[in-house]
């Protein structure tokens, strides 16, 4: 099979024909380039993940520190995500416009430098300030790194290295306690300038959790460019000799001898190459505003917009159940691990032990509060809840073709509305861990069933801005969730957990009308 593909490059060369981006990359092969790319992929996606899950096991620990209240803890868990809600399409034209490495290098690095000065935080005001601009920040080279991935890899592949980046940022869930676990109970306490400069463990967890951005900025300096991006803006000479690269360093033959010696004109292509029209390569980044807003601005107009509607209203709804408990549970952790504690050798439900939060939500000055960093079990159960999921992950990968992605994502979403107002009832800390577990695995796959629908609701030149709008209402959902969460907290035990499921159920019936996009073709 691989024969007859490279003599049947060869064959159309002879004839003098060009050839096209997905016959280029198919002819570099699969090997050590592609290896490469999917191990520097995995900080990658580590970095993205710790930006917006380190602040669950920072505030438990750093709050009596800081001096936060439940309601600054939830901001605090929130906060990265409205970042990345501000940023999201200015990322997207950006990368469209300055191309995938120049983001990549200089996203991650841009965010190491935020996430250390999140590290030598002294104030609250400071520390959120910085995880905002994380989030702002992160947009870019998350979503960019997703487009890179994809483009150095052919269509035969390309369905599998998206599905190892979500092992990737699943796995990143499971390794995130781990670390916190590591570095967070140690007793580091260093007083600087006086003692007018003090890092805590937490501090020391937050900097080691700027290292993979770090290593992301380095490895991607060393990568070339995106060829797809580089055949789009008209730089075929540029893209082609990345493609030989990639070649050689698969096959371990001289560059020269890569099959294909010329490509299509995709300037040429996007804008028809005649009848006056501006070629991608040259044109402003005025024009090239205008001609992205005449491209994506269909889906704001009917047969599209409502079902851009639905999805992003879904997926809102899913987001927020998914990212509220999973971004709360190190805290209700805390507060269980501070309550036995306080009250050895009983028992008590979840209700009664979260009230030691609400009863001391304003006394956090750090004579009169406590903090339980030493409880092992407050990363051990995180740790449980995070592998229950990788495994879920995996598991639902295998079903998800057999049962339907519809009425996976129906029956998975009542489920996990089911779990969440079981909470409220625990009555001990390992039921509320089995209860966790069940809840963020089944939203969880929700989340991706449902985006996957939407890629197969939209056509090619629609997809990707369906899928970012679909990510920003969905990320507002769980910057709400985080902080509504410690509201409905003060009010009761049972507000924030009714809230979560009323809303994960609302949204499991608006799922049934979706449609059945099954082995669809794309369009």
């Amino acid at each position: 099979m691989k024969e007859k593909s490279i003599f049947t490059i060869k064959t159309i060369e002879d004839e003098n024909s060009k050839a096209t981006f997905e016959t280029a990359i198919s002819a570099t092969g699969f090997g050590k380039f592609n290896y490469l790319v999917l191990i520097l992929s995995v900080p990658c996606g580590w970095a993205a993940m710790m930006d917006t899950t380190s602040m669950s096991y920072v505030a438990p620990a750093a709050h009596c520190h800081l001096e936060m209240t439940l309601e600054q803890r939830g901001l605090l868990n929130g906060i990265t995500y409205l970042g990345m809600i501000s940023s999201a399409l200015a990322w997207g034209f950006l990368a469209d416009t300055l191309g995938r490495k120049k983001i990549l290098v200089t996203g991650y690095l841009v965010d190491a430098i935020f996430v250390i000065i999140a590290g030598l935080s002294q104030t609250y005001g400071m520390l959120l300030l910085a995880k905002f601009f994380t989030g702002l920040i992160i947009n870019g080279p998350f979503a960019a790194l997703t487009t890179a991935v994809s483009e150095f890899h052919c269509a035969k592949y390309r369905a599998r290295v998206i599905m190892v980046l979500g092992v990737i940022y699943s796995f990143a869930q499971f390794l995130i306690p781990g670390l916190a676990w590591l570095v967070i109970p140690q007793h580091i306490d260093y007083d600087l300038l006086n003692g007018n400069f003090k890092l805590h463990s937490w501090n020391f967890f937050i900097l080691i959790c700027a290292i993979p951005s770090l290593i992301c900025s380095i490895g991607h300096s060393f990568l070339p460019e995106s060829p797809k991006f580089l055949m789009t803006v008209g730089r075929n000479d540029e893209a082609l000799e990345v493609f030989k690269k990639v070649y050689s360093y698969n096959t371990g033959l001289h560059p020269d001898t890569f099959p294909i010696k010329s490509l299509i004109n995709e300037t040429e292509l996007n804008t028809g190459g005649k009848h006056g029209g501006t070629v991608t390569a040259n044109r402003t980044k005025i024009q090239a505003l205008k001609e992205g807003w005449q491209q994506i601005a269909p889906i704001f107009f009917p047969p599209h917009l409502w079902k851009i509607a639905l999805a992003a209203t879904i997926q809102s709804g899913f987001m927020l159940g998914a990212n509220t408990i999973r971004l709360w549970l190190p805290q209700i952790f805390t507060i269980i691990s501070d309550y036995q504690m306080l009250h050895p050798n009983t028992s008590a439900s979840l209700c009664t032990m979260l009230g030691i939060a609400t009863t001391n939500n304003n006394n956090v000055t750090t004579t009169q509060c406590i903090v339980n960093a030493l409880a092992d079990s407050i990363y051990i159960n995180s740790m449980i809840v995070a592998g229950t999921a990788v495994i879920a992950y995996a598991t639902a990968s295998v079903f998800i073709n057999r049962i339907g992605r519809k009425p996976s994502t129906i029956s998975l979403s009542i489920l996990s509305a089911t779990v969440a107002i079981l909470m409220y009832f625990a009555q001990n800390s390992t039921m509320v861990v089995a209860l966790a577990c069940m809840n963020i695995a089944s939203i969880g796959i929700c989340c991706n069933i449902e985006l996957a629908i939407v890629v197969d609701m939209f056509p090619t030149t629609l997809r990707a801005v369906a899928i970012s709008i679909t990510l920003m209402i969905g990320r507002c959902g769980a910057m709400f969730g985080n902080l509504l969460f410690p509201y409905l907290l003060g009010l009761g035990c049972l507000p924030p957990f009714l809230m979560i499921s009323c809303i994960i159920f609302i949204c499991s019936l608006l799922s049934i009308l979706l449609p059945k996009t099954d082995m669809k073709a794309l369009e």
